[in-house]
């Protein structure tokens, strides 16, 4: 902690702060990552994208009417369908569950290739509150910190109501793309409305129900819920039919009463015919679990997501949600881990 300019700053990693969602948070290394060092090498096609923050979060509570964030940001790649605030943003949200509040977000200003410090003064109420700094998707973060004024009562954040973690698994929807910022993630909404902590393992492109990556989710002690909705990045219908019973086997094996979501992808529309084969496979794995006797599964299909009308308003690019479409998904997410929770 060090005091400037009216404020006492604290690194992240500096208690009375938490952080929840990551593997690896080393203010002096810089390594902010949501897989563990050792995954990097058993499974290099995670190497950069296991290093994003993608479901990281920080939380405090303080009485501090202005807050100070600084982050630095290894870069702010242009992506084209999504905003620096959803790139390479965080925001905040004060309170918990359904009566949380969004503060805003900061992020950088430009597209750049080399790294950047934003800095940003948020002003609240006087009051003890619980902050919630959601971290950023795409950009790998090297640092944080957080001010609170130099008077202001700074205490550690209690435990989430649901204190094991909820952990998401899939394409690139489920690590928030294309969210305009990563508070409006369906995972982030859900997680948020519930008062549970989350671990994100959406990986663009790269998770396809990999057995390592099986392996490392079932070695997780304490889950409260496993939510699974890869389809999209198999390649084809008969890759997912390969993999996505034996990936719910593994878990099982480790997990026996473990409630496991099955989800297929949201945007059907572009090609409904392979759509529905896809999300046959997993109401099959969801079917033969329950024709078992396992009554800890349940089957929830994408095509019902975006709803009968607007479903064109639902997505950036025809196939990754917008704020409309992750809203509409949370909407029809949220209930069913309620139910189970």
């Amino acid at each position: 902690m060090i005091h400037q300019n009216g404020y006492r700053v604290y690194s992240i990693t500096e208690k009375p702060l938490r952080i929840h969602g990551l593997a690896v948070a080393d203010a002096e290394k810089r390594q902010f990552y949501r897989l563990p060092l050792y995954m990097f090498e058993r499974m290099p096609q995670y190497d950069f994208l296991g290093r994003r923050t993608a479901g990281g979060r920080v939380r405090f509570v303080t009485d501090s009417r202005t807050i100070l964030i600084r982050m630095t940001v290894s870069s702010a790649k242009e992506d084209i369908n999504i905003p620096l605030s959803g790139s390479a943003g965080a925001d905040i949200y004060l309170g918990k569950g359904m009566d949380a509040r969004y503060l805003g977000y900061l992020a950088p200003g430009v597209h750049a290739m080399e790294k950047l410090t934003i800095e940003k003064v948020f002003t609240k109420r006087e009051e003890m509150e619980l902050v919630t700094i959601n971290l950023p998707r795409n950009d790998h973060l090297l640092a944080m910190e957080i001010g609170v004024e130099e008077n202001a009562v700074l205490e550690e954040a209690p435990d989430y109501q649901i204190k094991n973690p909820i952990v998401f698994y899939g394409s690139s929807i489920t690590e928030g793309g294309c969210a305009s910022r990563v508070g409006n993630a369906y995972t982030s909404i859900v997680s948020r409305w519930l008062d549970a902590d989350y671990y994100n393992y959406g990986f663009s492109g790269s998770a396809r129900g990999e057995r390592e990556f099986a392996e490392y989710i079932a070695g997780i002690p304490d889950m409260s819920v496993f939510v699974y909705d890869y389809d999209h990045n198999s390649p084809n219908v008969e890759h997912l039919q390969e993999t996505h019973e034996p990936f719910f086997r593994i878990i099982r094996e480790k997990h026996p009463t473990l409630p496991v979501i099955m989800i297929s992808r949201p945007d059907v529309d572009k090609n409904v015919e392979d759509s529905k084969k896809r999300a046959a496979v997993i109401e099959r794995t969801y079917q033969n679990a329950r024709q078992a006797g396992d009554e800890n599964v349940w089957f929830i299909d994408g095509s019902t997501f975006f709803g009968e009308y607007g479903r064109a308003e639902c997505t950036v690019d025809g196939t990754h949600p917008n704020a409309l479409g992750f809203m509409r998904m949370a909407e029809k997410i949220y209930p069913v881990l309620k139910e189970i929770l």
